[in-house]
């Protein structure tokens, strides 16, 4: 580590807020699986996060200018990762996503390949001397994003294929898009619509069709959402103790992608906004960063990592409170699972490596 960088330059108060999270989590873990067969993941969680704070610590002592430069072989890589995934991945419910790991515990490589194409998206903006888009810069970004995106949709895994947009969106916004392209963007969009609902599996349609009308369905399609918002509702201002939702198993999921639902049932709204809060603060800091950070590719890579973890939280809760269909993506940071949790410590870290070098010159 170079002689100006130092530890001493990390956000702290970042991290401190990061873990006051991720140790509501843990703690909502072991409240919501107590008596049922998950009993004890809570304690994987410690081991994850744990492990999560050393791929930070180590992701933030190489030069991220370093990272960028190696970015086309990193990508190579998260292609290879995803075809595997593809040929010999895990199957669970109609899905392959996981690669069987030793000790029982899987891994899934569509959540570190975001960090990629953070860093590779952060590398073509940053790259790039004009400071308007033209229509062939849109076509390579495009396919930076889309390819890994296809194949994470050929699992099938919609919800996590969708976390891709945001970082290919933030470096389009602040890479110079016009107002006249993103029209255009979103009215191609817009026509695409059918197409994609014709690729759709029943399944997602299904779930589509509940979010546009939970009571059609209540025990069916329905059932998630309807059970979710039972439980946000019965929390009232300060909490259920018996938090009769979750401990009698009426709600699914509710240690990964309905923790958020599980947790207000139990802490009321106080304890949802100060969720909210906490978030908050989290992405403040993490933009505060990016305002900081001492070049353009520096800018873009914490933005893609705000990008990211915003989109997560409004998309889960959303899902969580009827607002959003349900897709599968977690909470971050707050939400049972190695693979998210990893990837947004090592996120973290590539923040940490832009801010610790941002008076570096």
């Amino acid at each position: 580590m170079s002689r100006n960088v130092s530890f001493r330059d990390f956000d702290w108060v970042l991290v401190t807020f990061v873990l006051i999270i991720c140790a509501l989590g843990v703690i909502e873990i072991r409240s919501a699986t107590l008596h049922t067969k998950f009993a004890g993941v809570h304690v994987k969680q410690i081991y994850w996060i744990v492990g999560g704070l050393a791929g930070m610590l180590l992701v933030s002592v190489v030069n991220y200018q370093v990272l960028l430069e190696r970015v086309h072989w990193m990508y190579i890589g998260a292609v290879a990762s995803l075809m595997t995934v593809l040929l010999f991945g895990q199957k669970y419910l109609g899905a392959r996503r996981w690669v069987k790991l030793p000790g029982g515990n899987h891994f899934q490589p569509s959540e570190w390949v975001k960090l990629i194409l953070i860093l590779a998206v952060a590398k073509y903006f940053a790259d790039l001397q004009s400071r308007e888009l033209s229509w062939s810069d849109f076509v390579k970004a495009g396919a930076i994003v889309g390819v890994p995106m296809l194949m994470v949709l050929a699992q099938p895994d919609l919800g996590t294929a969708l976390t891709y947009l945001p970082i290919a969106i933030v470096g389009l916004f602040l890479g110079g898009i016009r107002w006249k392209q993103a029209l255009v963007i979103v009215m191609l969009a817009g026509l695409a619509m059918p197409l994609a609902w014709h690729h759709m599996k029943d399944y997602q349609k299904q779930r589509l069709i509940s979010f546009m009308a939970p009571d059609s369905d209540p025990r069916g399609a329905g059932y998630h959402v309807k059970q979710s918002e039972i439980a946000v509702g019965s929390g009232g201002l300060w909490g259920s103790s018996s938090g009769s939702q979750t401990h009698l198993a009426f709600l699914p999921e509710p240690h990964t992608d309905f923790i958020f639902a599980a947790f207000s049932e139990e802490h009321g709204f106080v304890g949802a906004l100060a969720v909210l809060l906490l978030y908050f603060i989290v992405l403040m800091r993490l933009t505060q960063n990016a305002q900081t950070a001492p070049d353009r590719a520096g800018t873009f890579i914490v933005m893609g990592v705000v990008a990211v973890l915003t989109f997560h939280i409004l998309v889960n809760i959303g899902m969580v409170v009827g607002f959003m269909p349900v897709t599968g993506i977690p909470l971050p940071l707050m939400s049972y699972g190695g693979s998210s949790v990893l990837f947004m410590f090592l996120a973290l870290g590539m923040v940490m490596n832009v801010r610790m070098r941002r008076f570096v010159n």
